[in-house]
């Protein structure tokens, strides 16, 4: 690769990291720096590292994105395929037990807590995973599965197990998982925490 090109990709990836820390400081009211999300957040280190490995994965350099993806998974306790498709912005708080399957996709703006599985539910090979959209919080423990799609502002409680299509602004909570009216104004990080949304 020519040198311009090598260091306009250096200034994306760097402007990418800082819009990543921005976003994690946003979200995290226990962030207390900068310094400290871009240091000891193991959610933001796992998405750092899916970037590496989906450029490989996209190139056909399958195993050695795969692997990437295993050490990662063993330094984060986060997973992510290397073939999922993630947007900007994408924050995982705490993210111990996170599982992103292969052909999952995921929007703008979207927030995992820990615990969250996006996975399959059958065998055949094509689209298995759910397509989340922008803006979507998906709450401690919950699991979304199959290929289904979750609609732009969405939230999912905690622990909700997730397996049918949800329109736009939908709250899903339960198992299965059913919708809720949505209140005006209402703010989705107050929903994930509010004991009504917690099963």
């Amino acid at each position: 690769m020519p040198l311009p090109g090598l260091l306009s990709g250096v200034r994306v990836a760097v402007s990418r990291m800082r819009e990543d820390v921005a976003a994690a400081r946003l979200r995290d009211p226990a962030a207390r720096s900068g310094l400290e999300i871009a240091a000891l957040y193991p959610g933001l280190h796992a998405v750092w590292a899916y970037r590496v490995w989906h450029a490989l994965w996209v190139r056909g350099i399958r195993f050695p994105a795969r692997a990437g993806s295993q050490v990662t998974r063993a330094l984060t306790g986060v997973e992510i395929h290397p073939g999922a498709v993630i947007g900007r912005r994408f924050f995982i708080d705490h993210g111990m037990g996170v599982v992103v399957g292969e052909t999952a996709e995921v929007g703008d703006d979207v927030m995992l807590y820990h615990g969250v599985t996006l996975g399959g539910r059958q065998r055949e090979g094509g689209k298995r995973h759910p397509t989340v959209g922008d803006r979507v919080a998906v709450g401690a423990g919950a699991k979304v599965l199959g290929p289904i799609t979750i609609g732009a502002d969405s939230v999912i409680g905690a622990n909700a197990v997730v397996t049918r299509d949800a329109p736009e602004g939908s709250i899903l909570v339960g198992v299965p998982a059913k919708p809720r009216a949505r209140r005006e104004g209402l703010d989705t990080r107050a929903l994930l925490t509010a004991p009504d949304y917690i099963i």
